[in-house]
């Protein structure tokens, strides 16, 4: 069984940045497509930004693009996606997940790894 862990999350002012990370452990998601999505108190849990395998096939949501970036070690197991020019807005809960395939997408469903969260917080 694989596991996922975030790190990096914080309380941060409008316009700092942050880097996330998504260590794997338990098993190599080398060969898998993995994303970031965020969940705010009281809304869906929502797509930010995905990567295929090799590091393609790079997809973000509208509302991050151009601000945030993820990318991926794969010999370290290990996904990022650094924040910059943050906005009161992306204060949610942030999550890693593993796709069932090689291909990205921005859809929970085609997900099967989750990590458990990290809060960031951006104040006015």
């Amino acid at each position: 069984q694989g596991q996922l862990v975030e790190s990096g999350g914080g309380l941060v002012q409008a316009g700092d940045s942050l880097r996330l990370s998504c260590a794997a452990s338990g098993r190599r998601f080398s060969n898998n497509a993995m994303g970031w999505f965020r969940q705010a108190p009281g809304t869906e849990r929502e797509f930010v930004a995905a990567i295929g395998w090799r590091g393609g096939n790079i997809l973000y949501a509208d509302s991050v693009r151009g601000r945030f970036t993820v990318s991926r070690d794969n010999a370290k197991n290990t996904m990022y996606l650094q924040m910059n020019s943050l906005k009161p807005e992306d204060t949610a809960v942030y999550y890693c997940a593993a796709a069932r395939s090689s291909v990205s997408g921005a859809d929970t469903s085609q997900y099967n790894y989750w990590g458990r969260g990290t809060q960031v917080t951006v104040s006015s």
